[in-house]
């Protein structure tokens, strides 16, 4: 089998290297979507259909059955993929699930994004800042010190325009309404991940709600958060994830 990992926003594949060598009797393939991490091809917009169609693209290529996993915005890339292209996957698994909940209100950096101008300050001011201050940031979000080098190292104008055309793409209610296709998701084994200081998906009221609508599994990784989880909690994760393969 195959174990397909997919990042979030402001984030590379480098988020994954800690977790990696945990998984080493596996196959793994670790994809970048367009913007973060990997070129954005010409026509290509950065929207969530965009990138829904990417990724699609991207598993036709792979060897099954394909266990899915993503983190932050791969998160919502791999739901979509559940929800709509269940053959494709023998199973998913998300920390982003509690975004498709009717209550979910997109957090204070992510409205910023969605404002036309100021969205362009904020991302124009976190491409030209020195990658050292930008690496230190990213270890408050709980990555360590390697991996938040590696993920601030890669930002650029092509993730910032990545950044604003996505979420401005999932304004509400166009997320909310994503959510519509949950209970499709239940044709696919799938495992909700709750990291319990989360302050931008949900948190745990919401992604429990979603998981029940869509069937899934919950993990609990107590004292992480959604940007820092994969790279501090690769243990539990990896407990997790065997768990919910067997």
């Amino acid at each position: 089998m195959t174990i397909v990992l997919v990042h979030g926003n402001p984030e590379t594949e480098a988020i994954w290297d800690d977790l990696v060598p945990l998984l080493s009797d596996q196959i793994i393939v670790r994809l970048c979507p367009p913007g973060f991490g990997s070129t954005v091809r010409p026509g290509f917009d950065c929207s969530v259909d965009a990138y829904l169609s990417w990724l699609v693209g991207e598993l036709g290529k792979l060897a099954r059955p394909i266990d899915l996993v993503g983190h932050d915005w791969g998160g919502g890339h791999v739901m979509r993929v559940a929800m709509d292209y269940p053959a494709l996957i023998r199973s998913s698994a998300t920390d982003m699930l509690g975004a498709f909940d009717p209550d979910y209100v997109w957090h204070d950096l992510a409205q910023v994004w969605q404002t036309p101008q100021v969205g362009e300050q904020a991302v124009a001011q976190m491409v030209s800042m020195p990658a050292e201050a930008l690496a230190r940031r990213y270890e408050g979000l709980g990555m360590t010190a390697a991996i938040a080098r590696k993920v601030a190292a890669a930002a650029n104008g092509d993730m910032g325009r990545a950044i604003l055309a996505l979420y401005r793409s999932a304004v509400q209610p166009i997320i909310r309404d994503l959510g519509a296709g949950l209970p499709r998701a239940a044709a696919k084994p799938g495992l909700a991940l709750i990291a319990t200081e989360d302050r931008y998906c949900g948190g745990e009221t919401l992604t429990r709600r979603c998981a029940e609508r869509a069937g899934a599994n919950i993990a609990v990784l107590e004292g992480a958060v959604i940007g820092g989880c994969v790279s501090s909690q690769s243990k539990v994760l990896t407990r997790s994830i065997r768990s919910w393969q067997s």
